[in-house]
Formats: C-alpha cells, structure tokens, sequence
C-alpha cells in the first residue's frame, strides 16, 4: 500500500516534518513493508515558511524585528524568484509570548509591526509579489502595527501616534503617512475565513487564546470597529465583512484594505509542494494537526487534504493531538476516521512526548487500514 502522510504542525509541540516523520515511523512498525510518502504541509499559520522552503528551495532571510511584545526577535521571510513568502508568526507569532503572560494587558497591546518590518524587508530587496501567511498570531491589532512599519502610522484626533495594540484604536482617527509597498503585489494566504467585528470576528473568536477575558474581547472589537472605518478609507471600501478580514487578529483587514488578495493557505501550498500528485498515488491519506476541533472544518489543512483525498475516492484518516468533531461533522468533510493523542494516551503523556505518543498512535491505527 502506498500511505502519503500530509499532517501540519502541532500547535507548538512538533513541526509539520517532524509530526510526519512520527507519522511515518508508527505506521511502519505497525504495517511493515507499507510505502509510506512524506508531505509536511502548512495552511498560512505556524510553519508556512519552512514548509515551501524544504518544497521550493529559495533563501531564507533573517532579520530581527520587533516582537509582539514590543521586544526584538529573530523574524524571516523566504525568496523563491521575485516571490516572497512570510509567515506572520515569524514576527509575533503566539510562541513569542511566555504562557503566563497571555493575560489581558497583552492581549490588548501586542502589535503586529514585526511583520510590517518584513514586508518592508521583502520590498526593499526588490520582490514583485509578497504572500504573507495569516495564521498564529498573538496580536489583535488589526494590522495597526504593520500599516506603521509600511509608513501609514495610526493617529488620533490631535496627530499623534497611538501606542500599540488593538485597545488604543479606539481613539484612532486617520493613518498619516501612505502605506509603501513599492509596487508589491500581496496575497494573503488565510487559514480561516472569520471576519473582523462581532461573534464570529477576530477578538471573540481568537481573543481568548491570546490572553484576553470578556472585557477585554468586548474593548478589542470596539476598537477594531473604530478602526475598520480608518480601513475603509484607505481602502475606498469596506474590508470589516470580507472572508478573511479577522484573521491573524485582524491583520488580514489590514491587508485587504491595501488591495491583496485572499488565498486559502492550505490550497496555496498544497499546490506548490505537489500534493495532489501525491494523492493521485496514494491508497490512504492521513493528515493531523495539534486539535481537530470546529475550527478545522472552516477551510483550514486537514479539510484541504480531505478533499482532495474524497475527489480521489481514497480514505483519509486523521491523527490530532487532540478530536472534539463529531464523527458526522469529519465525514461530511471528507474524513473517514479521526484519531487523537490524548484521548489514547492522556494529555500529560502526549505532551511530555509528542512524537513518541504520536507515533505510538500511528502504529495502532495503520493496521485498519491495511489491505
């Protein structure tokens, strides 16, 4: 049988090569002789970058930025011809920000101005197109701090800059200065499809992961509906509403107002690692990710590789960290059976060994799914 093992990262605890690579070496043990293929996958969150890199080669650039905490890290972005590719957790990505200092005070100033300082990198090294990867962010700022970076500082009502973070746009009246972005093209390679304001929006949705209670939630989306009229003018249209406009805590409306175009991430690099050749070939299909949960189901990689599997008539099967959809939601989104870490092994034992539990788990399942 010919297995292609197309997983993405584990929230934090194994990158998308070493979560195959475990994959991989459990489903050999437990069906020894099986042709098993490796395709670490990525859908605009953690491990975009690395995942084109090891596919399309290119140079990586390192420079340091500003983090989501205001503190300097080590961001990058990838060349591939006179095309860039960025993850925007490179820059203030949530592994940025120790666990005890995810509380509200964070949520509300965290900045996104790192991934700013990359598109002005990517820019001034002369790159045509940049594809920014929307995923993972500790930030709920709109993308505030990357419209500064590119020259269009937030400012109120008497012209001065705003502090960073989400919370202080509430006070924003107008941007000064033009965003600068050289003639690039932009695409913004989103792994979820949320809008910027309202239940669905980026503070309710993806606040609370980031460190904000209910009154902090409540003061972002305020602030980030002030701003969304400071959008609009720069967009000469409103961006709140669109597909994608609340991912990365508001940093695709940012980029939409500035004329990208919107991706899926999970089909971006689907396409340009050769998945679907993969499939063509393949007997079964499995993917992962660190939590199968509602949010899988709403565009993000395990549902890209389902389907692809299901247009093929292959069984996909998938191995998360952690399952919370219901057998009925997974098969309406292609998925033949879900499997989870922790439910085999307990949370504790998964996290102390994630690859080892991982792959302990693939071992269990491969034999279903043997001729």
């Amino acid at each position: 049988m010919r297995i292609v093992v197309a997983p993405d990262s584990f929230g934090g605890t194994l990158s998308a090569r070493e979560a195959a690579e475990a994959i991989a070496a459990g489903w050999r043990r437990g069906v020894p002789g099986a042709d098993v293929a490796i395709v670490p996958l990525a859908d605009g969150g953690t491990g975009f970058a690395e995942v084109l890199h090891t596919a399309l080669g290119g140079t990586v650039h390192e420079l340091e930025v500003t983090g989501p905490l205001g503190d300097p890290v080590t961001g990058s972005w990838l060349r591939v011809g006179d095309t860039a590719y960025l993850e925007c957790a490179s820059a203030c990505g949530l592994h940025h920000v120790p666990r005890e200092d995810r509380v509200p005070g964070v949520a509300r100033t965290a900045t996104t101005s790192g991934v700013g300082e990359l598109l002005a990198a990517a820019r001034d090294a002369g790159v045509t197109t940049a594809v920014v990867g929307l995923g993972g962010s500790a930030t709920t700022d709109g993308g505030a701090g990357l419209l500064a970076a590119l020259g269009a500082v937030p400012v109120d009502d008497d012209g001065l800059p705003l502090p960073p973070g989400g919370a202080a746009l509430d006070c924003c009246a107008r941007l000064d200065g033009t965003p600068d972005l050289g003639g690039m093209t932009l695409v913004a390679a989103s792994d979820v499809d949320n809008p910027l304001l309202g239940p669905h929006g980026a503070a309710a949705v993806f606040g609370p992961q980031k460190g904000a209670d209910d009154a902090a939630v409540t003061e972002l989306d305020a602030a980030l509906t002030v701003f969304a009229g400071v959008l609009a003018d720069l967009a000469g249209r409103e961006v709140r509403d669109l597909p994608s406009a609340g991912a990365a805590g508001g940093l695709g409306a940012s980029l939409l107002a500035l004329g990208a175009r919107v991706e899926s991430g999970a089909g971006l690099v689907r396409g340009l690692v050769g998945l679907d050749a993969e499939l063509d070939a393949a007997d079964v299909a499995v993917t992962g990710e660190g939590s199968f949960d509602w949010q899988s189901l709403r565009g993000k990689l395990v549902t890209a590789v389902a389907r692809g599997a299901a247009d093929r008539g292959t069984p996909c099967v998938v191995l998360a960290g952690q399952v919370s959809v219901g057998r009925r939601e997974a098969a309406a989104a292609g998925v033949d059976a879900a499997f989870g870490v922790a439910e085999e092994f307990g949370l504790e034992a998964s996290m102390a060994d994630p690859a080892g539990t991982l792959a302990e788990l693939a071992e269990r399942v491969a034999p279903r799914w043997s001729r």
